[in-house]
């Protein structure tokens, strides 16, 4: 089945809308980034299953985050004939091409979690946060945290290039401007790892007195914050007092760090991002409906004050 089979007729879409997803028996090929955190981990194990409920032949590789490795993927794909394709892009940049053969093979697209800067109608559609906001939820929070008082800020990215270290960044200094009392004073990409978060707080703590100077910090993932968490205990300091800790994800772990008050708050991104996207391709495969070029899922904010012991309990069987 391919995009150019579903839009090809009247006749076809009557019959095509008679079928569910899992009746048509769908292929479809699914290019992770890898599992550098526990959230993607999370994402993998929930369209695991998602398309196994829905009767779909999930076709998985894992990019061990190398963009090259993701594009050989798409092409591998695109060569089997499957029905469609899901990516979740390691970097935003240099889609294009490839993009453009699924096209032609008249095969739909469907990004996952990031963006890319291709043009839209390269892609189905894309499942994700808004992950400007993402950022700007966090920044908001540390702001009335501080509630004025001078506030040195340290930033974990993550993966250079990927769109959601560069819009989890833009946001934060969204919240950020306009209070001089904040300021960031060292940034530098973690690659969303807890070893790489540890390796790089810890050059933050050495060049900044042993963590005197250093009021907060802000991850763009849970899995940094964890790993610098260590890193600041190890330097004998209190993360959560000495070192205020925000960052993005949710992920079990974080949670056991706010009960433990190791951590102060962490931004929310669901990892159910394969539902609404095998949600987006029935429509499709059924009677040609388009969906928004981009579909936002639920962030919320999280706090010491959210009893996090149950909120861990409450994910931790997600495969994170």
């Amino acid at each position: 089945m391919t995009f150019k089979t579903v839009l090809a007729g009247a006749t076809l879409l009557a019959t095509l809308s008679l079928a569910s997803t899992s009746a048509l028996a769908l292929t479809v090929g699914f290019s992770q980034i890898g599992s550098e955190s526990g959230w993607r981990a999370a994402e993998t194990t929930l369209t695991k299953q998602q398309a196994e409920q829905r009767g779909i032949d999930l076709k998985f590789a894992d990019a061990q985050q190398k963009q090259e490795n993701q594009i050989k993927a798409l092409r591998s794909f695109i060569a089997q004939g499957v029905d469609a394709i899901l990516v979740a892009p390691v970097v935003a940049t240099g889609w294009d091409a490839v993009l453009k053969e699924a096209k032609e093979a008249e095969i739909p697209v469907v990004l996952l979690d990031r963006m890319v800067d291709s043009d839209k109608d390269l892609y189905l559609t894309a499942v994700g946060s808004d992950l400007v906001h993402e950022g700007k939820v966090a920044g908001d929070w540390l702001v009335t945290e501080v509630n004025g008082k001078p506030c040195n800020v340290v930033e974990l990215q993550g993966t250079t290039g990927s769109s959601p270290a560069i819009d989890r960044k833009n946001g934060f200094e969204q919240a950020l401007a306009g209070h001089d009392n904040l300021k960031i004073i060292r940034s530098q990409t973690g690659d969303f790892t807890r070893t790489k978060g540890k390796e790089v707080m810890e050059s933050f703590l050495k060049a900044e007195d042993g963590g005197k100077n250093i009021c907060a910090l802000y991850a763009h993932n849970d899995d940094m914050a964890v790993g610098a968490i260590q890193a600041i205990k190890e330097a004998g300091l209190q993360p959560g007092k000495d070192i205020l800790v925000v960052s993005i994800d949710a992920v079990p772990d974080i949670f056991l760090a706010l009960a433990a008050g190791e951590a102060n708050a962490t931004v929310e991104l669901t990892p159910n991002m394969a539902g609404p996207a095998y949600d987006a391709l029935d429509a499709f495969f059924k009677d040609g409906t388009l969906p928004p070029k981009f579909i936002q899922t639920e962030s919320k904010l999280y706090t010491q004050a959210d009893d996090p012991k149950k909120v861990y309990e409450e994910k931790k069987g997600l495969g994170y």
